[in-house]
């Protein structure tokens, strides 16, 4: 007889968003790598096709990712905020080998991916895309974006084998499954938008900065930087 495992619920924008920063994220590094081994390789090559319209593409799922990020970050500081770091996570990470402290290295770890992705679009936007087809490979924004690649990577592999150990295989499954719940329709979100937008104001914004913890200070960082990685796209279309 076939096992039964209990799938848990993620809600569909959640599951939209995974899947699309994933998709875009997987596509930058395969991509960066290919650019690396084309344009530099000075730690190691695999000797793959000279493809030079490669940083091209890579560049290409950088913006679309940088596209998808922020509406990725703002759910996962908000409505996903009991998936990432919490007051009482380091506390916990000291009680080695018990179920909590897999849960807080799991939410750690969904952390620093946040951080890993953040790194890695802001240190590509204040790279020229001219500097490696002409061999400028000492620039500093170009070793910053590689130890991004590497970190994102370990970021990427870590998230991937926590949620198999805390979740297992119906985590898995519960995010590449395609039924969602009458409420997580669709058709719901332009006026859940716009009954959040109406009461959107000053004093909630005021109110939610009086109390800042780790977690907020992270979000903080982290839009400040999406915000420049746009900026810094928008003047280099310019000029």
């Amino acid at each position: 007889m076939s096992a039964k495992f209990h799938q848990p619920y993620q809600p569909l924008l959640l599951r939209i968003l995974h899947a699309l920063i994933g998709l875009f994220t997987i596509g930058a590094i395969i991509t960066a790598f290919w650019t690396y081994d084309v344009f530099d390789g000075r730690w190691g090559t695999i000797s793959l096709p000279k493809f030079t319209e490669i940083e091209g593409i890579h560049g290409t799922f950088g913006v679309w990712t940088l596209l998808i990020f922020p509406l990725f970050a703002i759910y996962a500081f908000h409505r996903g905020q009991r998936r990432l770091i919490q007051p009482d996570s380091f506390k916990n990470l000291t009680k080695f080998g018990e179920p909590m402290w897999w849960y807080s290295l799991h939410r750690l770890v969904n952390t620093l991916s946040i951080l890993a992705v953040t790194f890695a679009v802001c240190s590509g936007k204040m790279m020229d895309e001219k500097w490696l087809p002409q061999g400028e490979l000492n620039h500093s924004w170009y070793y910053a974006h590689l130890i991004s690649w590497l970190i994102l990577v370990i970021c990427l592999a870590l998230h991937v084998l926590m949620s198999i150990k805390v979740g297992s295989v119906p985590l898995i499954l519960s995010m590449i499954n395609l039924r969602f719940r009458s409420k997580d329709s669709p058709g719901l979100w332009q006026e859940n938008f716009y009954s959040w937008r109406s009461n959107f104001n000053m004093v909630i914004v005021k109110q939610w900065l009086s109390s800042l913890s780790l977690l907020k200070v992270i979000e903080i960082f982290v839009f400040i930087a999406i915000i420049s990685a746009l900026v810094a796209s928008v003047i280099k279309e310019i000029s």
